[in-house]
């Protein structure tokens, strides 16, 4: 009977699910990266893995994430899991949950929509990182389908550990605050010990003289942030068996991180006073391993702590070597419905998702190919690229020398870019100048990244921003929102370092809105894309001046320029 009841067990659809995944492949393959600007390909694997390779991404950690979750898939299929993942799973298979059942059909294949479905809107808005986790999905549904329950629930987690291989911008705004965090720190166990280091947003100089560094990024922890949560999560699911206990351990991570940077920056500051520029940089090069070295150890630390103090206990849910309710055969009356359903076939599956994978790369390619649909805030010249020249005379009060778009501006952005620029010195007193900056993307989104990665580029210490209004005659409400921006940066002077601050406001002017930051600029942006078909071409609006007067009267020689350059640049109404 035993035997009769395994011949009628349904076979995996393996055949149907690598079909749709082959066409998937081809469907991400083809037309899996809409934007343009820094990468020109159209594949979404090769906008991805180059990725790990450009430093500037900040993702090289991504090298070791696949190899990790390709191994971690693999130890799960084989029940080295044990508990949750492998063993959970060999009881799932074992109770006749067939692969080429209605359950794995209806699951498989609705993943793999799901996933066709978010690709077409991560394309359709020029969002390549929603497009990564439509592949993610996807990938999910393939292996659900073909293997199954126990395929499926072994797959999780690596493909979710694979999250922490695509690179996020919005982690640039958590790394300001960490830096800071870490500054005031490291400069207050300074004080302590009588250095009197001086902290200047995120640089630290010597009053002396004697050293001076910029704590970018990388000093903040966002450059490991993601890597050390990666290394965390890890241990704590091969360490741990309880959700609790994993949590806990990835938690841990975060301060662990904080006082791993906190020891870095504290000695560069202690060698860089003792041996000077030189030192420090040491200092530098060789805390990078440190902060790696700290987390990891009071990772351990912990993991061994949670281990005497709060043993796992059998009885858990998910310490067992199965969840709750699964036992090896099933119930009698399991076994006897599973043995006389017959299956659906998987091949009416894989047939749809090959469908719509086709229909989708038509769809896209489609897409792709529209002419550009969309408004202009801003008058455009008769190239039709570039903003409408800005003048020269601004009233009796102001002159302005245009300023020249850089070599690297034009290789890096895409070459239907259009941009005005003007450098506006007062007449009364040439030392009063305002530049002003008109930078109109073109088709892609890329043509325009944050502002902030800008000034960072360009050696500013970029202080917390805040929102002003500027009137604006001419433009509904008669008011533009911008974001303001102190920026510093260090100059060296025979009495030692100076700190030189500006202020730098900008916003962004659409078809028919205005609006103050980059992720509304993205948000709106991108409705419009997927639900009106509609690209606007965006300008992006800045100014910046010298504060040494004070932040009003910056902000009063701002609206003053504003108020006779706007009226020739903005669209008519």
């Amino acid at each position: 009977m035993a035997s009769d009841t395994a011949s009628r067990q349904p076979r995996p659809a393996l055949w149907p699910a690598l079909a749709g995944g082959l066409a998937g492949v081809a469907l991400f393959q083809g037309f899996g990266n809409a934007t343009r600007g820094y990468l020109d390909t159209a594949s979404l694997f090769s906008w991805w893995g180059r990725q790990w390779l450009n430093p500037a991404s900040e993702t090289e950690h991504g090298l070791l994430i696949v190899p990790l979750a390709v191994w971690l898939l693999w130890r799960n299929l084989r029940g080295a899991g044990g508990q949750g993942q492998g063993g959970a799973a060999q009881g799932a298979g074992s109770r006749g949950q067939g692969a080429g059942g209605a359950e794995n059909l209806w699951v498989g294949v609705g993943a793999m929509g799901a996933g066709l479905a978010l690709h077409a809107l991560g394309f359709a808005a020029q969002q390549t990182r929603v497009s990564i986790i439509a592949l993610l999905v996807f990938t999910w549904g393939v292996l659900r389908l073909a293997g199954g329950r126990r395929w499926g629930r072994a797959a999780v987690f690596p493909l979710g550990f694979m999250v922490f291989a695509i690179p996020f911008d919005a982690l640039d705004s958590v790394g300001f605050w960490l830096r800071l965090w870490v500054l005031q720190a490291s400069t207050g166990l300074a004080h302590a010990v009588g250095i009197g280091v001086v902290q200047s947003g995120t640089q630290l100089l010597a009053p002396d003289g004697r050293y001076q560094y910029d704590v970018a990024a990388a000093c903040s922890g966002v450059r490991s942030l993601v890597a050390l949560l990666a290394l965390a999560l890890l241990s704590g699911y091969l360490t741990f068996r309880t959700g609790r206990r994993r949590a806990a351990l990835f938690l841990l991570c975060l301060p662990l991180i904080y006082l791993g940077n906190v020891a870095r920056i504290t000695a560069i500051i202690l060698l860089g006073q003792w041996g000077g520029q030189a030192w420090g940089e040491r200092a530098h090069a060789v805390m990078g391993y440190g902060v790696f070295g700290i987390v990891l150890g009071g990772l351990l630390l912990a993991s061994w702590l949670i281990e005497r103090r709060w043993p796992e206990k059998p009885e858990e849910p998910g310490a067992g070597s199965r969840e709750p309710g699964e036992t090896d055969g099933g119930s009698g009356a399991g076994r006897a419905a599973s043995a006389g359903r017959r299956a659906p076939s998987g091949w009416a599956g894989g047939a749809l998702i090959v469908g719509l994978a086709v229909a989708e790369m038509f769809f896209l390619a489609h897409l792709a190919a529209l002419p550009p649909r969309g408004r202009v805030g801003v008058r455009l010249a008769a190239d039709g690229r570039n903003p409408v020249a800005l003048p020269v005379f601004l009233g009796t009060e102001w002159i302005g020398r245009r300023a020249e778009v850089t070599a690297v501006e034009r290789e890096l952005l895409p070459p239907d870019t259009g941009y005005a620029r003007m450098d506006y010195a007062a007449v009364a007193d040439p030392a009063r100048r305002v530049y002003l900056s008109v930078v109109l993307s073109g088709r892609d989104r890329t043509s325009i990244h944050r502002p902030e990665l800008c000034l960072v580029g360009q050696g500013w210490t970029v202080g917390a921003a805040t929102r002003q209004a500027f009137t604006a005659a001419g433009w509904p409400g008669g008011k533009f929102p911008a974001t303001v921006l102190p920026v510093r940066r260090a100059a060296s002077t025979p009495r030692g370092p100076v700190v030189v601050p500006q202020l730098v406001a900008y916003w962004f002017i659409g078809g028919d809105t205005a609006v103050a930051s980059y992720w509304q600029r993205l948000g709106v942006d991108a409705w419009n894309r997927v639900t009106r078909a509609r690209a606007d071409r965006w300008a992006y609006v800045l100014l910046q001046t010298d504060a040494r007067d004070g932040d009003a009267a910056a902000l009063g020689r701002m609206q003053a320029v504003l108020d006779q350059a706007l009226p020739g640049l903005l669209a008519p109404r």
